[in-house]
């Protein structure tokens, strides 16, 4: 089977099941504008809700921090207020590329998994629980739940399955004239799909749900949503 090298666009090379981070840090900022969704309007309702979570001496972390934009963001929009912010990237290249806008951030090259923190007022997951094995995923949320302080906040964004597959249907089709619209043509759509086949996994909104209540999370309100794409604000 020919298993060539494509590409998926922005000078991003893949293979089918093989989709990669590791060395797409210099192209990642544009390739992910172009290929999610209001993906800076996100950045923008979660530095807002962060306005009422962190205040002075406050901790925010951001699992999957890829290149630091939106902590950031948040950190411009807060400088006014002491807050300890860490960032956490399983690959090197994006925590580099994130320590070069902000040097008072802490990005870790470190597994959030691993990784022994205090507690947060404030835990960001944005587009990041959806490449988790889905064995480990309810694992994920409750040490999220456990890592936050009552009163915490926690915002995640996912893609999401549609209940039905005719919405689903018509979600792809509509997902992909996103992609064209922002210059990507079929050839690359189709290789970034095939490329992320079984490491992008996403979960219905009802299979999210009901692992953020099984995690201990009881007060849970969308955010955003376009389509397959959504946001959740959880508090706990």
């Amino acid at each position: 089977m020919n298993n060539k090298k494509k590409s998926a666009g922005h000078n991003i090379k893949v293979r089918d099941g093989e989709w990669s981070f590791s060395k797409i840090e210099k192209n990642f900022d544009k390739h992910i504008n172009t290929s999610v969704p209001f993906y800076e309007d996100g950045h923008e309702i979660i530095s807002s809700i962060a306005t009422f979570f962190l205040m002075d001496k406050s901790n925010c972390l951001d699992i999957g921090c890829s290149t630091g934009t939106l902590l950031n963001k948040i950190s411009n929009k807060l400088n006014n207020r002491n807050i300890q912010y860490i960032g956490l990237d399983t690959e090197a290249g994006m925590i580099k590329e994130a320590q070069k806008k902000n040097k008072k951030i802490k990005f870790l090259n470190k597994d959030f998994f691993k990784t022994k923190l205090k507690l947060q007022d404030m835990i960001i997951s944005y587009y990041t629980a959806q490449f988790i094995p889905s064995k480990k995923r309810h694992i994920f949320f409750k040490k999220v739940f456990n890592t936050l302080e009552w009163g915490g906040a926690f915002v995640m964004f996912e893609k999401i399955r549609a209940s039905d597959a005719r919405f689903q249907d018509m979600f792809t089709l509509l997902y992909q004239d996103f992609k064209i619209d922002k210059g990507h043509d079929y050839s690359s759509i189709i290789a970034k799909s095939k490329s992320l086949k079984g490491i992008l996994e996403p979960f219905s909104d009802n299979g999210n749900l009901f692992l953020l209540k099984n995690a201990g999370f009881k007060d849970i309100t969308p955010i955003f949503q376009w389509l397959s794409f959504k946001g959740y604000l959880c508090i706990k």
